[in-house]
C-alpha cells in the first residue's frame, strides 16, 4: 500500500529571505528606522539606539548561528537578544530573516532583555510557532509592500513580539526581578527631578528611560498605583511644603509645581489633606 504523503511543516517551507542591504536595496525609509540586513519596516522615529534583536531560521535545514556559544537553529527557531555582531549576521546569508525592533515599542525593559539575550526558541509550537510564521510572511513580503502597509504594521509587529518576550520573561520568573524594581525606582527619582515640568507625562517618561508606556505603566500597577496618582501625590506634596513659608499666593506655588487650575488643586489638596491650600497656610503661619 503506498504510504500517503505527509504535508510539510509550514515553517520548513518557506523561501529564504534575501538581507535587505544597501547594495540589494537603497533605503528609503524616515530617520531610526532599520537598514543594512535587516528587514525594513516603518518603525515610529523613537530617537534612541536601543533595540531587540532577532534573527529567524527562514531555511529549510538547520544552521548554526554564530556566537560564543554557537546555537543550532532548527527551520523556524528564532534567537533574540541584546545586539547581534555584524560578523553573525552575515555569515548566515539568506537562511536567517533578521528584525531589530525598538525597545520602547516592548513590554520590556534592558534589564530585562539582558536575561534573555542570546535565548533559541522552537518554532515547532506555541507562540513561538505563530510569531516565526507571521516574522517569515513579512520577511517575504516585498519591502514596498510592507512599507506600504504603514505604521500600524509594525506597532502590530512589536505587539506581537511583545507578547513572545513576555513570555519568555514570565517563564523565567523575571517580570518581578530586581531589574524591574531598580527601573521604577529610577523613574520616580526622575519624577522628583522634573516635577515642575509642565510636560511631564507618561509618554515623555517612557520615551526617557527607553521603555514601552504599557510598560510604565505596569511597572506603576506592581506597586499598586498609577503613573498619574505618583506624580499628582508628589506634586501636592511638593505644594504642601512650599505653602508653609507663605511666600506666594496659593495660585502661583499651583502653577509653579503643575497645576494649571487653581480651583482644581485646591479640590486635590482638601482630598488629600482635610483641608484647604489657604486653610493650611494660615494655620503653618500662626504656628510660626
Amino acid at each position: 500500500m503506498k504510504k500517503k504523503r505527509r504535508e510539510p511543516d509550514v515553517t520548513r517551507s518557506i523561501t529564504p529571505a534575501m538581507p535587505e542591504t544597501p547594495e540589494h536595496e537603497p533605503s528609503t525609509t524616515a530617520p531610526g528606522n532599520d537598514s543594512g540586513p535587516f528587514i525594513n519596516l516603518p518603525w515610529p522615529t523613537v530617537g534612541d539606539d536601543d533595540h531587540l534583536y532577532l534573527a529567524v531560521n527562514v531555511s529549510d535545514e538547520t544552521v548554526l548561528f554564530p556566537h560564543d556559544s554557537p546555537l543550532r537553529l532548527e527551520p523556524g527557531d528564532i534567537v533574540i537578544g541584546a545586539a547581534f555582531r555584524r560578523p553573525q549576521l552575515l555569515s548566515s546569508g539568506e537562511k536567517l530573516a533578521l528584525f531589530r525592533i525598538p525597545l520602547c515599542l516592548l513590554d520590556a525593559s534592558a534589564a530585562d532583555l539582558h536575561e534573555v539575550s542570546h535565548t533559541r526558541l522552537s518554532g515547532r509550537s506555541g507562540l513561538t510557532s505563530l510569531v516565526s510564521q507571521f516574522l517569515t510572511a513579512l520577511a517575504r513580503t516585498p519591502r514596498h509592500q510592507r512599507l506600504t502597509g504603514g505604521r500600524r504594521l509594525a506597532l502590530n509587529t512589536a505587539d506581537l513580539v511583545a507578547l513572545l518576550v513576555g513570555d519568555v520573561l514570565q517563564t523565567r520568573g523575571r517580570r518581578s526581578a530586581p531589574g524591574a524594581q531598580e527601573m521604577l525606582a529610577r523613574i520616580q527619582q526622575h519624577i522628583q527631578d522634573n516635577l515642575m515640568d509642565p510636560d511631564l507625562a507618561p509618554e515623555s517618561i517612557a520615551r526617557a528611560h527607553h521603555i514601552s508606556v504599557r510598560y510604565l505603566h505596569k511597572l506603576f500597577q506592581s506597586g499598586g498605583t498609577t503613573v498619574s496618582a505618583w506624580i499628582r501625590q508628589r506634586r501636592l506634596d511638593a505644594c504642601r511644603a512650599e505653602l508653609r513659608g507663605r511666600r506666594r499666593t496659593v495660585a502661583a506655588v499651583a502653577n509653579s509645581w503643575g497645576f494649571a487650575s487653581p480651583s482644581h488643586f485646591s479640590r486635590l489638596f482638601r482630598q488629600t489633606y482635610g483641608i484647604t491650600p489657604k486653610e493650611w497656610q494660615a494655620a503653618v503661619s500662626c504656628d510660626a
